[in-house]
């Protein structure tokens, strides 16, 4: 599996782990149920990942954990991070998305 993440994704997740003091720390990423459309991203900072969690190692020591449950629904995700006049933060594109809600914070597979 493949994970695709763009210079601004990267540039934003190397700033949160300065803000957070959290230098080795990890990006957790898992779809949970909710959301208008059947499933929501969850993106969260981590020290560890868990025992069963898909591990990658990108450039500038980035580590991204998923969970074994979203993994599946996961491959071949394009993470990129976007600051608009109207919002900002992280986008995800997998390419077995099916569908996506009007504001964007919920997915069906």
């Amino acid at each position: 599996m493949s994970i695709n993440i763009t210079d601004a994704a990267i540039d934003k997740i190397l700033d949160l782990r300065k803000k957070m003091q959290m230098p080795e720390g990890m990006v957790r990423i898992a779809l949970r149920s909710g959301g208008c459309s059947g499933y929501s991203y969850e993106i969260t900072m981590t020290e560890n990942n868990d025992e069963f969690d898909k591990v990658f190692e990108l450039r500038d020591n980035i580590k991204i954990c998923i969970d074994k449950k979203s993994y599946i629904f996961l491959v071949g995700l394009n993470l990129d991070y976007e600051e608009t006049i109207m919002k900002s933060g992280f986008v995800f594109n997998t390419p077995i998305q099916r569908a996506k809600c009007g504001c964007g914070e919920s997915v069906a597979f």
